[in-house]
């Protein structure tokens, strides 16, 4: 592929929320971006494969002021995507296909979906300031579990606005970084999403007294729940209930009755609440198979960096057996074997720590963290051809098919794959590689510049088709290539080929 636009998905690697940025910063004075990217979407300006329908014209635009909308963490030049991604589409339309985007995907597409969530461009022309779209892609970056990221961009957007701050606040609360947002809640209580939010701030803040009277009003009036009651007044006198459990249990609590349970020494396992709350459980204080339980869930849809989660499997020796416990004693007796250099001992480990990674869905953060490591195995050898179909999964999936059989696997790898396979789900594969077009529903939408949404929709289809609907497993990976998502369509067709999901 020739001249590539690479679009970087910046995955943070520390635990501080990042510095509100400036209007008149570049966006690398946000510190985290500088750090080394995880996962890298190649967006290459190819010759169009559609044999019908338009290709979008990729011409750079100025990114537009009004609506915050526009807002994102990576601008076009580092996406490779046009300000005009969104501009020309209604934005309930967009805010509908963002929301229905299921969490858990193909790595893939979970990539390019984070692209999008994080991408500066110009609004939707009817946005007239609703922000419909941003508001959907932050809800989307949360459920992701993506909090840093989002806890970015809505500063960027910056929070003076109720429905803003709600989500700030919430994810202020996850990330411990609430004092900001106290701060603010301070200058214009208005946005306070609730009178508990305000009792919380005002006691931050060092208001004691205030808050007691705020919270004895706030349950004058029936503005707070009993349960919120019961928490306030523990967080606001502990000494006065030690020793004493909440007489009302919280099943589901929301950011901040998390916080204050928390706070009061109640806490609350994560694992039956929404991944945001995963981060909570990667503290030092926290155990380690809670911490491991945490940073799997979070790496599975990309929202921790592979080196963090490694990190969390090297920490320490397991002292237990079981399923966790023995996916720990094989990625460690695999790092063992790599520290060593020791190419017969890596052979030797690598099926059981892919065993391991395959129980956990986790099979191509291990790829892109291990990949180097596996270029050494001899090729012709059980192992040889496990740490081939590996190195496909990784980014160096190119140079893994050149040195390997040339078989369907390495056909599609390079962007060839034979004309016609005997297997159906190979021949949908090759025929999105082999003149198949653009829908032309689609090739309609790409012809009045509705680029983002046409590319939601793929990969909506794309979710259709690992699933087993493979006509419509075409129609997105010809898509992804007719508007320049080559290696996207790569990919994630040796995703569907070597995971075998079936979603």
């Amino acid at each position: 592929m020739s001249n590539r636009l690479t679009a970087v998905l910046f995955v943070l690697t520390c635990t501080t929320a990042p510095a509100v940025a400036q209007d008149a910063e570049p966006l690398s004075a946000i510190n985290w971006l500088t750090q080394t990217p995880t996962v890298t979407i190649d967006i290459a300006q190819e010759p169009p494969v559609a044999n019908e329908g338009g290709t979008p014209d990729v011409s750079v635009s100025q990114l537009g002021s009004s609506g915050r909308d526009a807002v994102g963490l990576l601008p076009g030049k580092v996406t490779g995507l046009p300000n005009s991604l969104w501009e020309n589409s209604r934005s309930m339309d967009l805010a509908d296909l963002v929301t229905d985007m299921p969490e858990e995907s193909l790595p893939a597409i979970q990539a390019l979906m984070y692209t999008l969530l994080l991408a500066e461009a110009n609004p939707p022309k009817d946005a007239q300031g609703n922000d419909k779209l941003l508001l959907a892609r932050i809800d989307k970056l949360m459920a992701l579990g993506a909090i840093e990221q989002a806890y970015a961009l809505i500063e960027r957007a910056n929070p003076d606005r109720a429905d803003l701050f709600q989500r700030w606040f919430d994810v202020s609360l996850l990330i411990g970084q609430e004092q900001r947002a106290c701060d603010m809640l301070r200058a214009s209580a208005r946005l306070a999403p609730n009178y508990a939010a305000r009792v919380f701030c005002q006691a931050r803040n060092g208001d004691w007294d205030d808050a007691v009277i705020t919270l004895n009003s706030a349950n004058l009036l029936n503005l707070v729940s009993e349960a919120e009651d019961q928490l306030l007044v523990r967080f606001l006198d502990p000494e006065l209930f030690e020793g004493e459990p909440l007489l009302i249990p919280v099943t589901e609590p929301d950011p901040l009755q998390f916080r204050l349970m928390e706070s009061i020494g109640e806490s609350f396992p994560t694992r039956s609440l929404p991944r945001a709350y995963a981060h909570a459980d990667l503290r030092d204080n926290i155990g380690w198979k809670t911490q491991l339980e945490a940073a799997e869930r979070l790496a599975r849809v990309g929202a921790l960096p592979a080196n963090r989660l490694f990190g969390h499997y090297l920490g320490k020796k397991p002292a237990a057996s079981g399923t966790i416990w023995d996916r720990v004693a094989a990625i460690q007796s695999f790092e063992t074997a790599i520290a060593s250099e020791d190419t017969a001992k890596i052979a030797s480990t690598l099926p059981s720590a892919w065993t391991a990674m395959k129980d956990a869905r986790l099979e191509v953060v291990f790829a892109q963290y291990y990949s180097d490591a596996l270029k050494d195995v001899p090729a012709k050898s059980v192992a040889g051809t496990l740490a081939r179909e590996i190195r496909l999964l990784s980014p160096s999936y190119e140079t893994a098919a050149r040195q390997g059989t040339k078989d369907f696997l390495a056909g599609v790898a390079e962007g060839q794959p034979p004309r016609r396979p005997a297997n159906p789900t190979d021949l949908a594969i090759a025929n999105a590689f082999h003149g198949a077009g653009v829908p032309q529903v689609w090739s309609n939408r790409l012809a009045r510049g509705q680029l983002g949404e046409v590319i939601l929709l793929a990969m909506k289809s794309f979710q259709q088709g690992a699933a087993g609907d493979l006509p419509a497993l075409t129609n997105a990976l010809a898509t992804f290539r007719a508007i320049g998502l080559e290696d996207t369509a790569r990919q994630a067709a040796l995703q569907v080929l070597l995971l075998e999901r079936g979603y």
